[in-house]
């Protein structure tokens, strides 16, 4: 990603962040001009515990985060919400996730391999919830800033952070910090 594309986008705090930085580049710029690349050879994926019975935990906060960004995103797109909008794409996620479920049992099944279809419908359950719950949590607080302040904004109020980022960079490189 070229430096100039990161200084005016609004990058989210939370889980939301690969949807939000998505949809701002989407907004900002040219489908033409936007591609996806890996920045690694390897990635270290981190697994997270589905954490049931914590929303402040896991894939349960992380579900949650990812469409409360979603519903941002939509919000700043002209849609409006009200608590019952968010059956809908609770219903739509819960059919479609349960119709993959069997499919990939049936995969699981044809290669020798066992799929946990109840743990499996446990967490889309659970996500399904979280859908109309983060909706509730959109709706309650309208004004929550998610957002990390852009490097436009950064460079407004400290207008010299990009050469003390470089100084702090070339004293760590030397082992002075």
């Amino acid at each position: 990603m070229r430096s100039d594309v990161l200084e005016g986008i609004r990058i989210p705090a939370d889980w939301g962040l690969e949807i939000g930085v998505l949809s701002e580049l989407q907004r900002n710029y040219s489908h033409r001009q936007l591609c996806q690349v890996d920045i690694a050879d390897a990635y270290d994926h981190k697994h997270q515990p589905v954490s049931e019975d914590d929303a402040n935990a896991g894939l349960n906060r992380m579900s949650l985060d990812i469409a409360k960004a979603l519903y941002r995103k939509l919000a700043t797109q002209g849609v409006s919400f009200s608590s019952e909008d968010f059956r809908t794409p609770k219903a739509t996620y819960y059919r479609l996730a349960l119709d993959l479920i069997e499919a990939y049992d049936h995969d699981a099944t044809m290669n020798g391999l066992s799929l946990d279809r109840h743990c499996e419908e446990q967490a889309v359950e659970l996500f399904a919830s979280n859908l109309r719950e983060a909706g509730n949590l959109f709706l309650d607080n309208p004004r929550e800033r998610p957002f990390i302040p852009s490097w436009n904004r950064v460079q407004a109020a400290v207008p010299d952070i990009l050469a003390r980022m470089h100084e702090a960079v070339e004293l760590d490189n030397q082992g002075k910090v």
